[in-house]
């Protein structure tokens, strides 16, 4: 019988979870601030410098006084990353969301140095939300036909339905700047990423030809 909670997706709960707790004891602690993803250039007007390291770190921190960032966050990674770590195995879970967490830093810093060229406030980038819709990039393209359903309203719909619809949502709210406060182009960036990855590991376009099939 699979496990409800392998490896992978069992550390990476009990990190965001312990973190999140460590969070309450260092607020407003410098180190915190070090850890999160501060667009380059910031500095300038008194933010902490961008460190390669945040690439990594923001997606281990959550807002201390929002505990249902941590919790939404936390469902959808096991929701979603369980069965996709039982398919892949550990090692190439662990790789696909270290990718996601990373390609979605990476376009948040983009866009979040370009708003901050234009005048925009800016603040640093926190959560796991970059990799979990990398987790579920992957799950609508690996179990496309299985039946999901959204949190509000509670609406079952396929999988491939339900990434396509938060998709378009997420480029919405990131070009209208109707949701400020929250990192659309980091989710963005997470599914991107994840595509290419999917694509790179099946050898389809942009990274190759898929090998034909054999039949016999």
């Amino acid at each position: 019988m699979a496990s409800r909670f392998p490896p992978v997706t069992k550390l990476l709960l009990i990190a965001n979870i312990a973190i999140y707790a460590l969070e309450w004891f260092l607020r407003d602690s410098p180190i915190l601030d070090s850890l999160a993803l501060w667009p380059i250039g910031a500095e300038q007007l008194g933010a902490p410098p961008f460190m390669p390291w945040q690439l990594v770190t923001y997606a281990f921190l959550h807002d201390p006084s929002s505990p249902t960032h941590l919790l939404f966050n936390m469902f959808a990674l096991w929701m979603f990353g369980a069965p996709l770590e039982e398919t892949w195995g550990s090692r190439r879970h662990a790789a696909y969301y270290a990718i996601c967490i990373v390609g979605a830093g990476v376009l948040q810093l983009v866009v979040g140095w370009w708003q901050l060229q234009h005048g925009a406030q800016i603040g640093p980038a926190i959560g796991a939300s970059g990799g979990v819709f990398g987790l579920l990039l992957a799950y609508g393209m690996l179990f496309p036909n299985n039946r999901v359903m959204l949190i509000i309203p509670p609406i079952p719909m396929k999988a491939r339905t339900f990434v396509v619809l938060y998709g378009l949502g997420e480029l919405f709210l990131g070009v209208s700047g109707f949701q400020p406060g929250v990192a659309h182009f980091a989710h963005l960036g997470g599914m991107l990423f994840g595509w290419l990855t999917i694509r790179y590991w099946r050898g389809q376009p942009p990274f190759g030809r898929p090998k034909p099939r054999i039949n016999g």
